[in-house]
C-alpha cells in the first residue's frame, strides 16, 4: 500500500474524534473566527503531539505511570457538564469559548496522536511530513464538525447544546470504564 495513503488513513482515523466532538462543540454557535481558531489549535496539537510522542513518549511511558484515558475522561466530563449547565441556564459558559477551553479541547482530541507518535517510525521516517498531514486533516475535520454543529444549533437551539453535553459526559464516563 502507498505510504502516503496509509499515513492519510491514520490521520483521518485520528481526526474522527476531533470531528465528532467539534460537531458537539459547534452547537454553541461559535463565530466563524472562533471556529477557525479552534480548528487551527486542534491542527497544531495534531502536529506537535505525534512528534512529542515520538521523541518523549517511550521515555515517559517507561519511567512515569499515568493514565492518559483518565485525563481525557476528566476533560470530557468537565466540558460536558459545563455544556449541560449552560444549556439549562441558557447562558454561555465562558470557559468553553475561550482560549483555555480551546486548548483543553485540542489537548483532549490529540492524546491519541501522542500515542500514535510513539510508533510513527513504523509509518514513515519523514516525521515532519506525517505530522503536517495529521495537522491538515485534523484541522479540516474539526472545522467541518464545527460548521455542522453550528447548523444543528440553529435548528435545535439549546436542546442541541444540552444533548451534546450529555454525550460529552457519557464519553467522559466511558474513559473511566
Amino acid at each position: 500500500m502507498n505510504i502516503f495513503f496509509t499515513c492519510f488513513l491514520v490521520a483521518l482515523s485520528l481526526s474522527m474524534d476531533a470531528f465528532s466532538l467539534a460537531l458537539i462543540y459547534g452547537t454553541y454557535g461559535l463565530s466563524k473566527k472562533n471556529e477557525l481558531i479552534l480548528a487551527v489549535i486542534v491542527g497544531l496539537f495534531h502536529f506537535f503531539m505525534p512528534l512529542l510522542g515520538l521523541g518523549f513518549g517511550n521515555f515517559l511511558l517507561n519511567y512515569f505511570v499515568f493514565n492518559l484515558d483518565l485525563m481525557v475522561g476528566i476533560i470530557f466530563l468537565i466540558i460536558g457538564i459545563e455544556m449541560v449547565i449552560s444549556g439549562i441556564k441558557e447562558e454561555e459558559v465562558k470557559i468553553l469559548i475561550s482560549l483555555v477551553g480551546f486548548f483543553l479541547f485540542g489537548l483532549s482530541v490529540s492524546i491519541d496522536s501522542f500515542t500514535t507518535g510513539i510508533g510513527m517510525s513504523v509509518l514513515s521516517h519523514n516525521y515532519i511530513g506525517v505530522a503536517m498531514l495529521f495537522m491538515i486533516v485534523s484541522g479540516i475535520c474539526t472545522y467541518i464538525g464545527l460548521r455542522f454543529g453550528n447548523s444543528l444549533s440553529e435548528r435545535l437551539g439549546k436542546y442541541a447544546t444540552i444533548g451534546g453535553g450529555i454525550v460529552m459526559v457519557g464519553l467522559g464516563l466511558m474513559y473511566f470504564l
